[in-house]
């Protein structure tokens, strides 16, 4: 879903930047611009003087005007922050071997894969995520260890088992993983 708004804004923006960019510089050229439209001819400026000092003396302009671009700028930041950071892969493409394939939803196996590693001895936690493309994912795995477990146990358990669960159950050749694995600490009761 956020995919597709990202296209459809993305589209919009560059649609009217093209357009005001194609029209200034085509009226530049020397081509008539229609009578309504904001340039007259190749020697009339952005603004004029009476634009650019209409709303001086009006006490709310400044703070409306810097508002507005302030909550454009956070707009802005949101999106270039929600675009940037790393998404989860909602669906994977399995190969079937008829030549259709078929599409497994990704949440469907992070959560059976999470089972999976939370079925292993000494894992209090499993959380994975599936990142990349849909015909290449990648998994984020993180668990948390009881403080008894050999983390080279558990990292061994986790890929001979709910990997490769996860790797044959969508008919993947491989599956990239990187695994964090992190302690659950244990509180000391304080004897007076």
């Amino acid at each position: 879903m956020l995919r597709t708004v990202d296209r459809v804004l993305l589209a919009l923006v560059g649609l009217v930047l093209l357009v005001l960019g194609g029209s200034v510089l085509a009226v530049g050229f020397g081509v008539k611009a229609p009578s309504w439209w904001i340039h007259d001819s190749r020697h009339d400026v952005l603004l004029s003087q009476a634009e650019r000092t209409r709303w001086r003396d009006a006490g709310w302009w400044w703070p409306v005007l810097i508002a507005a671009l302030a909550v454009l700028l956070l707009l802005a930041l949101w999106w270039l922050v929600a675009v940037l950071r790393r998404r989860r892969l909602g669906e994977i493409l399995v190969d079937t071997g008829d030549g259709e394939g078929a599409v497994l939803r990704g949440r469907a196996l992070e959560d059976a894969c999470a089972a999976d590693a939370g079925r292993l001895d000494g894992v209090a936690r499993a959380d994975v995520r599936l990142t990349g493309r849909r015909s290449a994912p990648r998994a984020r795995v993180r668990l948390r260890l009881e403080p008894h477990v050999d983390p080279g146990t558990a990292l061994d358990g986790l890929t001979t088992g709910a990997l490769a669960h996860a790797r044959a159950s969508a008919g993947l050749e491989a599956l990239p993983t990187e695994v964090r694995l992190k302690g659950v600490g244990h509180r000391a009761e304080r004897v007076s």
